[in-house]
């Protein structure tokens, strides 16, 4: 089991070497790592250990990452785990079908591992839970509870991931400002996508979705980014 004190990541790649390398690097930052070489094998250790963080390979024997990833994000208690994908090719429909099974980001193969290193610490920031703030934030039907770090719409609870709730909050908590795609990959994912602001696009798709009829709060500016109107 992890110690409080010590994030740990679990790795689930089927090439050994590769999953090695990524486990002595993330080792040498001070996290505590596990390997598992199939999907199946890598679902039940998240399950049973709560990793901190699920660096998880696309193409995996037993049980593909996309299946996996699927699993974890209806699980209660595996949905906010932040999971980084490993893509074989850098192809957009690799990311896409990653964001849409629940994936928080993704490094496409061959990648350097000073990278990945660098994507994990991203996300483990952002997954971090917020300072509490006063007072919930309602919009609407929609209800923000920084406190529990919890949203409803009316009186049924959304899931989302930590990566989905960050971006729902910095459009909240600007209401009624219009907000780039750049600036947003800056303030919630934390850093650059070179040229790539469909990323944004794709998680404001799954977050309305999530959302239902609160969704259409999140207006589209075309040609520029995105606001949250209401009333």
């Amino acid at each position: 089991m992890k110690t409080k004190t010590t994030p740990l990541i679990l790795i689930v790649e089927d090439e050994h070497d590769l999953a090695e390398l990524l486990a002595f690097s993330l080792q040498q930052e001070g996290f505590a790592t596990a390997i598992c070489a199939d999907g199946q094998s890598g679902l039940s250790y998240a399950r049973q250990e709560l990793p901190d963080l699920v660096i998880l390979d696309l193409m995996l024997p037993a049980l593909l990452g996309t299946d996996v990833c699927r699993a974890l994000r209806r699980d209660q208690e595996t949905a906010t785990i932040p999971v980084l994908m490993l893509t074989a090719r850098n192809e957009e429909i690799d990311r896409v079908v990653g964001f849409e099974v629940g994936a928080d980001d993704y490094v496409a193969k061959p990648f350097s591992v000073r990278e990945v290193i660098l994507r994990v610490k991203a996300l483990l920031r952002r997954s971090a839970v917020p300072a509490a703030k006063e007072g919930l934030l309602r919009i609407g039907d929609l209800v923000i509870d920084p406190l529990h770090h919890q949203v409803r719409v009316g009186d049924a609870v959304v899931e989302l991931t930590a990566l989905e709730y960050r971006l729902l909050t910095t459009l909240a908590e600007r209401r009624g400002r219009v907000q780039s795609r750049d600036q947003l990959l800056t303030d919630v994912w934390g850093y650059h996508y070179v040229g790539d602001t469909r990323t944004v696009d794709t998680h404001v798709t799954r977050l309305r979705t999530k959302l239902g009829t609160a969704g259409e709060l999140i207006r589209t500016v075309r040609g520029f980014g995105y606001k949250l109107e209401g009333p």
